[in-house]
């Protein structure tokens, strides 16, 4: 029963990392690589971006995945330059490696995982592909003690936990996503990747952009900030970290709360925004995210119906699932069990205007 009814996305599943990836044999003959490639062969492609053919990796993963939640995380808003779902059930993604930019199209047929890589960085992203994969995640390791979890957990079979190695690209980001909305978020990342970012290497689908290289984020100016919605105070936190960039990288070898610790180092850095890093970064399953504006509310309610709880109740509630209590909370924001609204959304800024 767990795939006979998919569940539909919504603005809270969204945000628990569901993107919509169709199967690959959703259209004739897309089960096989050819047939992947020929539902692919009517999307245009960026014009001047390369040779059509990239280097290729095949992997056999040890269980069920769904490529749109294991790699849903990657994507900020719908409209990210760095990544893209497609409809032949391929996923994209344009990125800074320590190689240079590279560019790795996913699609999963038949058991098994094929990635194929463009760029400077193709032979390093093809490398860590079965960890982008989740296979350095153990889904087993969870144990379900709510009915909420356990049916979420059933009907979500190929959730795994990716892990980039790659701590810039998920750092910056979430700094832009602090104390804003979503959307104001989104668009300030959308806004300064395409402008300051690289054309993505390889057959791109659409135009895609590599996030810009830590000295170019230093380099531009203040008044571009303020155009993309940025206040001074979360601009001078990105340039704080990427001054520091090569130290930050580091961390990507070492264990998730001595990354975190690291990256707090940095001022404008807490534990809500190092939190949202490495849960990318490293695949971390026991990050929590604490100080959410939602995220406690929607825990409360979804184990205890306490929908105006903090991060001291979420933090009791999640207690049973110590070492699991990231997995843990994105279930429950995959079962889509929310508390109704009852007051106006947050309002959104546009410091561009002034």
């Amino acid at each position: 029963m767990a795939g006979r009814f998919a569940p539909r996305p919504t603005r809270t599943t969204v945000r628990g990392g569901h993107v919509a990836v169709p199967g690959a044999g959703a259209s004739a003959g897309a089960g096989t690589p050819a047939g992947a490639e020929a539902a692919a062969g009517g999307v245009p492609r960026q014009a001047g971006a390369g040779a059509a053919t990239g280097r290729v990796r095949v992997w056999a993963p040890d269980g069920p995945l769904d490529l749109g939640l294991v790699l849903g995380p990657l994507r900020r808003g719908p409209g990210d330059p760095t990544f893209r779902a497609l409809p032949d059930g391929s996923v994209w993604r344009a990125c800074r490696t320590p190689l240079g930019p590279g560019t790795l199209r996913v699609c999963a047929y038949g058991g098994e995982v094929r990635g194929e890589a463009w760029g400077p960085g193709a032979e390093w992203l093809l490398e860590r592909l079965p960890e982008w994969c989740g296979a350095a995640d153990d889904p087993a390791a969870f144990v379900p003690r709510h009915r909420l979890l356990a049916v979420t957990r059933h009907r979500r079979p190929g959730l795994r936990l990716t892990r980039t190695g790659l701590v810039l690209e998920s750092l910056i980001p979430s700094v832009l996503e602090q104390k804003v909305t979503t959307v104001e978020a989104y668009a300030a990342w959308r806004t300064l990747v395409r402008k300051f970012g690289e054309v993505a290497p390889g057959p791109v689908p659409v135009p895609m952009y590599v996030m810009p290289a830590p000295r170019t984020w230093a380099l531009i100016p203040s008044w571009e900030w303020h155009r993309a919605g940025v206040e001074d105070k979360r601009a001078a936190t990105v340039l704080r970290a990427v001054r520091v960039a090569a130290r930050l990288e580091e961390a990507a070898g070492m264990p998730p709360e001595a990354a975190r610790a690291r990256l707090e180092l940095v001022a404008g850095i807490g534990p809500w925004t190092s939190a949202e890093t490495v849960q990318r970064s490293h695949g971390a399953a026991d990050a929590v995210t604490v100080g959410d504006l939602h995220l406690p509310g929607i825990v409360g309610f979804a184990l205890a119906g306490d929908r105006y709880a903090d991060d001291a109740e979420m933090l009791r509630l999640l207690e049973p699932y110590a070492g699991q209590r990231h997995r843990a909370a994105r279930l429950i924001l995959l079962s889509g069990r929310v508390p109704e609204r009852r007051g106006p959304r947050m309002t959104r800024g546009d410091i561009g205007r002034f």
